[in-house]
């Protein structure tokens, strides 16, 4: 059954709470991850987009067989894909060789560990399973999440 994040730390792998936002660019990236790192830490934001994404994904499931992704690398992806304009192959290279969507993703590993990989067909069979309703539904969360400036400002202060 898929998780909606791994609850327990591996030893190794770099925490996705500690994901590094490089805040003094003008690029897109640092502005989506420090949103996608908002709503990872925001219990109700997160249940809202974790419980459209189970209804979504999970919906007439069995609860056995092989593990995939989790929902957070689902969300995480698809969000990449879509802010960025990314085609698969772009956002396969970016979950290889970028550290901090690796890390966004909680598969960045410390140096000497074995490196975590996740395989291109992994990346559209996954993030396919969301719909354009869903996404909408997902959307007007993150805008309900946007419009309170105050949250935002006190996040970007305590850096």
């Amino acid at each position: 059954m898929r998780k909606r994040f791994e609850q327990q730390l591996e030893i190794g792998v770099k925490p996705i709470s500690e994901t590094p936002v490089l805040l003094k660019s003008r690029d897109d990236i640092p502005a989506l991850v420090m949103a996608l790192l908002m709503i990872y830490k925001t219990p109700e934001h997160n249940s809202k987009v974790f419980n459209l994404l189970e209804d979504t994904i999970l919906v007439g499931k069995q609860k056995t067989g092989r593990i995939g992704l989790n929902l957070w690398q689902i969300f995480v992806l698809s969000q990449y894909r879509l802010a960025l304009n990314l085609d698969y192959d772009r956002l396969h290279y970016m979950a290889y060789s970028d550290s901090t969507l690796r890390q966004l993703l909680g598969i960045e590993t410390e140096s000497g560990i074995e490196r975590k990989e996740i395989s291109y067909q992994r990346i559209p069979d996954n993030v396919h399973l969301l719909d354009n309703e869903t996404l909408s539904k997902i959307n007007d969360v993150i805008v309900d999440f946007g419009q309170k400036k105050e949250a935002v400002v006190l996040y970007v202060n305590d850096r």
